[in-house]
């Protein structure tokens, strides 16, 4: 009875050590008697001991294949070392199994030939400022490839981009010359600017003295002639009233004799006194010197003497 429970033990031991569990994001190629009969997915699977056998193990996951640094030479034979990153992931395991010896070091290979014929196109200042389109340009291309290998490329990134030591010094004092161009750019602009807002204040500050002067003009001017209105109107009004009061011809002549010695004002100036004015003021002067009118001087009257008080009536 022992035999038995031995062949038992041994029988159980062999069911168990065929049975498989597929993790979750993994894949299994299973082969028949050497040829492909199935893959396996996420779960519990037995497998017939002897005619059945698992050919390969898959991954789903996304992952990454870090290429080492490349030389390349650009169009204007400038030599770099260049390395990139790959995403990919499989997405079917029979192709994957069976689609290339070694995939991941086929799309390594492919990668380094493609990146080399993508940069031979370009001159080193376009390769450095074309990152993202030499990634799309790679991404695509490789996609396209490794389609029959069963493998998904997601992206393709340029880590680095490692020129010459000498290119690099070159670069380095360009890219001083060219922040010093800027800055004295920007200074001289700086000086113009100052240059141009004060010689704007000082025409603004022009035209608002001018402005000023001329405004004054005006109120001076103003001034004068509103004087001048105020004074002829009132002289007007004199002889108005005088007119009005019954003056004979001889007074109102005078009067316009005194308007043209006001009028002249202390300066050079002649005055042209009309004829009939001269014969008229004569003729005056004559009657009051025939009949004596205007000599009489009247004294003008003592003022009166106050009286002293006789103190010793108080």
């Amino acid at each position: 009875m022992e035999w038995l429970y031995i062949l038992v033990g041994l029988v159980v031991i062999f069911i168990l050590a065929n049975i498989k569990i597929v993790p979750q994001a993994h894949e299994y190629v299973l082969e028949f008697l050497g040829k492909y009969q199935t893959t396996w997915g996420a779960g519990i699977h037995v497998k017939i001991p002897l005619v059945q056998k698992i050919a390969k193990k898959v991954t789903l996951k996304e992952q990454v294949l870090d290429s080492p640094p490349q030389p390349v030479i650009t169009k204007d034979n400038v030599t770099m070392q260049i390395d990139t990153v790959i995403y990919y992931a499989i997405y079917d395991a029979k192709l994957y199994a069976y689609g290339a010896v070694n995939p991941i070091s086929a799309l390594a290979n492919l990668a380094a030939t493609t990146l080399r014929n993508l940069v031979g196109e370009l001159e080193l200042d376009g390769t450095l400022t074309s990152r993202d389109t030499i990634n799309a340009k790679m991404t695509a291309i490789l996609d396209e490839a490794t389609d029959k290998w069963g493998i998904k490329v997601h992206r393709v990134e340029l880590r680095n981009i490692i020129p010459p030591a000498e290119i690099q010094n070159a670069m380095e004092k360009q890219m001083k010359a060219e922040r010093d161009r800027r800055e004295t750019l920007l200074q001289a602009e700086g000086h113009k600017a100052a240059a141009i807002t004060r010689a704007e204040g000082e025409k603004q500050a022009m035209i608002l003295a001018a402005e000023g002067e001329r405004d004054a003009r005006i109120a001076r001017a103003e001034g004068e002639a509103r004087a001048i209105f105020l004074a002829k109107k009132a002289e007007a009004d004199g002889l108005r009233a005088l007119k009005e009061a019954g003056a004979d011809e001889a007074i109102l002549e005078l009067k316009k004799y005194e308007a043209l010695v006001q009028m002249s004002n202390g300066k050079a100036a002649k005055i042209i006194v009309p004829t009939d004015a001269v014969q008229m003021t004569k003729a005056n002067v004559l009657f009051s010197e025939t009949t004596g009118l205007g000599d009489v001087t009247y004294e003008a009257p003592e003022e009166p003497v106050p009286e002293k008080e006789d103190p010793c009536c108080d």
